[in-house]
């Protein structure tokens, strides 16, 4: 019996040790699988760190703060109401005057004050350009012909005081030009707060009260009197509910 079990131990000694013996050419094959298994994941790794372009950091920051940022949805009446103010700014900008009829209340006023002022400024500016123009001519001619003179205008005149005369009117010429483009962004400007405060702002009668009453005023003291003589006038007086 003893030696029966010996010789089933030892059988399966046998078999393990096989069992545990590899083929040399295997173990080429196992070590080329995983060569090719350390390369895959070496160039995987360099795939995940590629560097990224400016365009897509740019993308990438700008979905994150999208994300940060909540949404707010507009329902459709407040978006009517910011596309009718963006609207009437807009054209105020494309033609003066369009955007002030496009808000209605006194734009039979605004438009010829706008209008005006451009014709203004445009008279003005033709003016002493052709004036500049006349004395530039002037200083010229006295400066090739021994000061002598050209225009009889201008007979009486000193070269020194033509000089002087041509810069005012250059100023002023310049100063026209400032002026019509300040007309312009005043137009916008007037359009795009005119729509604000009639679509935006509720300021109706109701909310806004004005009290006018006599008051008394402390006026400043005078040399004929210690003390400072008083003086009637009127006091107004703003509310809003």
């Amino acid at each position: 019996m003893y030696k029966v079990i010996s010789l089933l131990f030892s059988i399966f000694i046998f078999f393990v040790a096989q069992a545990q013996k590899v083929n040399p050419e295997e173990k080429v094959v196992l070590k080329t699988i995983s060569m090719t298994d350390s390369t895959k994941k070496v160039s995987a790794v360099q795939d995940t760190i590629k560097k990224e372009t400016r365009r897509e950091r740019k993308r990438r920051e700008k979905a994150e703060e999208e994300a940060k940022t909540p949404k707010i949805f507009k329902d459709s009446t407040r978006l009517a109401i910011e596309a009718k103010t963006v609207t009437a700014w807009k054209r105020s900008l494309i033609l003066p005057g369009w955007g002030q009829y496009t808000n209605k209340g006194l734009w039979w006023i605004k438009i010829p004050i706008i209008y005006g002022g451009f014709v203004s400024t445009a008279l003005v500016f033709d003016f002493n350009n052709r004036y500049y123009k006349e004395l530039i001519a002037e200083l010229d001619y006295r400066y090739k012909n021994n000061n002598a003179v050209n225009n009889p205008a201008y007979a009486g005149a000193q070269t020194q005081g033509l000089i002087s005369a041509k810069d005012y009117a250059r100023r002023n010429r310049d100063l026209m030009v400032l002026l019509t483009v300040g007309l312009y962004g005043l137009n916008v400007a007037e359009a795009y707060v005119d729509s604000m405060i009639k679509n935006r702002w509720s300021i109706s009668s109701e909310k806004l009260a004005f009290t006018i009453r006599p008051t008394v005023l402390q006026g400043p003291s005078t040399s004929f009197a210690y003390h400072a003589v008083p003086n009637i006038g009127l006091k107004l007086s703003m509310k809003i509910k």
